[in-house]
């Protein structure tokens, strides 16, 4: 008897708030919010950059890494475990540049601004030295690459080597 009574209570005030409508004549046409914006997307930055397995070793100047994953985003390549270097490569179709910047910020690391082919971005590199992102802009797009020494130092700044990978992918797009 109670789940009747329920059910006949929900029908009834579903048919009140229902007929409380306006009927679509205020006089005010514009809308309530603006419309979205519609992104203009940048040149194909390729898949991993337009960059080889190769290139991506000998410019990291890590030794022996291999690819440790691909998708339709990006690319990472690291070398002997989990606590080694590693190298990563992703792009963002549409997504602005500077929650990028407020993320590396937060983490410790001051982003400077750069160029690159023409195109604006931002390096930033860790206090440690060990840990480089270099983010570059194209129209609504970015890409970025990042680079990690991990637990074990190698020789150079990696800003130095991402920026170089950068240069690399920026020359190659499409």
């Amino acid at each position: 008897m109670r789940i009747w009574s329920a059910l006949l209570t929900g029908m009834a005030l579903t048919l009140v708030l229902s007929a409380c409508g306006s009927d679509g004549d205020s006089g005010d046409s514009a809308p309530l919010r603006p419309p979205p914006k519609v992104a203009t997307l940048g040149p194909f930055v390729g898949e991993c950059g337009h960059v080889t397995d190769d290139e991506v070793r000998d410019v990291a100047g890590l030794g022996q890494i291999s690819r440790v994953f691909k998708n339709s985003t990006g690319c990472n390549w690291q070398s002997a475990g989990l606590a080694s270097p590693s190298v990563t490569f992703a792009s963002y179709r549409g997504s602005p540049i500077d929650r990028e910047r407020a993320w590396v910020t937060s983490v410790g690391r001051a982003p400077d601004a750069i160029e690159v082919g023409g195109h604006p971005g931002f390096r930033a590199l860790d206090p440690t030295g060990t840990v480089c992102d270099l983010a570059i802009q194209l129209d609504d797009d970015f890409f970025e690459w990042s680079m990690s020494y991990g637990l074990f130092q190698a020789a150079g700044n990696p800003c130095d080597k991402t920026y170089k990978l950068a240069e690399l992918t920026v020359q190659r797009l499409k």
